[in-house]
């Protein structure tokens, strides 16, 4: 399978995608448990001045020398962003990390806030980065790929601990397995909420994306070892962030590829 990158930029130089120095140690853990430091390179902790001060509010994934993913549903006009890279723990300072203003965002233009429709956005960070061991672009699918049902995927970020919890300090990973659309789709999962430009992951009550997740990738991967970022975590359930049979929605990035070209190469 082609691995697909912004510019060929990034694979001329020494760190290609989606192959980490540190590479993850990946588990059965499906409650989730700390990361291995710095073994997703590619994951952004997107911070904020809403609260007066800056702060953690989504994640998001590094796929080129300047340009983040995550979700339209993290940006807020009236506010200022910034991005940090090669964090693992988020109070800490930690040698290799960057912290870069957002030059520019680019939401979806058909962004739909109350469907959670083409949830995705892309970040112009102020200037490029400079790959490393901590800091390295993800891979990203083919266009149109759809992953296969139970596909063991991680989910990755600060997000809370548990509902209503405490936010996490130490970057997160957790197994996901991916639930195809015709069963995310069915009546008493997502119903019509899930498109066929989302992906589902989880649902099994033990966990799930929650708040902190958001814009942060659903990290795949392939037969040769490296690692496909297919999901932008979109929403989950309002009541909990474990709930039976309500998965973590994310935005399918394979249905995204030719916007996401369209827009890098235009900005």
């Amino acid at each position: 399978m082609e691995r697909f990158v912004i510019f060929a930029i990034v694979v001329a130089t020494a760190y290609g995608c989606g192959l980490p120095t540190f590479a993850p140690v990946v588990t059965r853990v499906v409650a989730g448990e700390d990361a291995r430091p710095h073994s997703w390179p590619w994951q952004i902790s997107l911070q904020s001045d809403s609260s007066g001060r800056w702060r953690h509010v989504c994640g998001g994934s590094l796929i080129s020398p300047d340009w983040v993913l995550t979700a339209a549903h993290c940006m807020n006009k009236h506010y200022r962003y910034r991005v940090e890279l090669g964090k693992h723990n988020l109070k800490t300072a930690e040698e290799g990390s960057l912290r870069l203003r957002a030059a520019k965002i680019i939401p979806h233009e058909d962004y739909n806030t109350m469907l959670s429709r083409n949830d995705i956005a892309l970040i112009k960070l102020s200037s490029p980065v400079t790959f490393s061991d901590t800091i390295m672009p993800a891979c990203l699918p083919d266009s149109g790929f759809i992953l296969p049902h139970g596909a063991p995927c991680y989910v990755t970020g600060w997000g809370r601990l548990s509902t209503s919890g405490p936010m996490s300090v130490i970057l997160q990973q957790a197994l996901l397995p991916v639930v195809d659309h015709d069963t995310c789709s069915q009546e008493d999962w997502w119903s019509l909420l899930a498109t066929d430009k989302m992906v589902c992951a989880g649902g099994d009550g033990i966990k799930a994306g929650c708040n902190g997740d958001s814009g942060g990738p659903l990290n795949c991967q392939n037969p040769d070892g490296s690692w496909d970022v297919h999901g932008v975590v979109s929403f989950g359930s309002g009541q909990s962030c474990n709930v039976l049979q309500k998965p973590t929605v994310l935005t399918q990035v394979s249905s995204y590829i030719g916007w996401i070209n369209r827009m890098v190469t235009t900005n």
